[in-house]
């Protein structure tokens, strides 16, 4: 169950970062909703993460956790705010992606 906790709060740090990409382009009253989804988001991935913690080992939970976030953000970025999808930068998501899988698979 804590593994989907902290699937759920590396979901969540994908949501802040995706509203902080949003803040750049609003103004007005649409900066501050964009803004408070990123509060919002933020605080939850972090409750998340510190439930997940109480039973995985804290050093695989933030690697994953921040992992998750890390290609979360890549993905958002090429699907969402159009930036390259370049064959290295796709390689070394890869990478990152199977180093996760590996952090997964050895922890117990």
């Amino acid at each position: 169950m804590n593994w989907i906790i902290l699937l759920l709060a590396g979901l969540f740090e994908v949501s802040l970062t995706f509203c902080l990409g949003k803040t750049r382009a609003a103004s007005g009253i649409g900066f501050y909703l964009w803004g408070s989804g990123f509060l919002a988001s933020t605080i939850l991935s972090m409750a998340l993460l510190a439930k997940a913690v109480q039973t995985l080992p804290l050093g695989t939970a933030y690697a994953i956790w921040t992992g998750i976030g890390a290609v979360g953000t890549v993905l958002i970025g090429i699907f969402v705010f159009k930036e390259p999808a370049t064959p290295i930068r796709l390689f070394f998501l890869f990478t990152l992606i199977a180093s996760l899988i590996g952090l997964k698979v050895v922890s117990y």
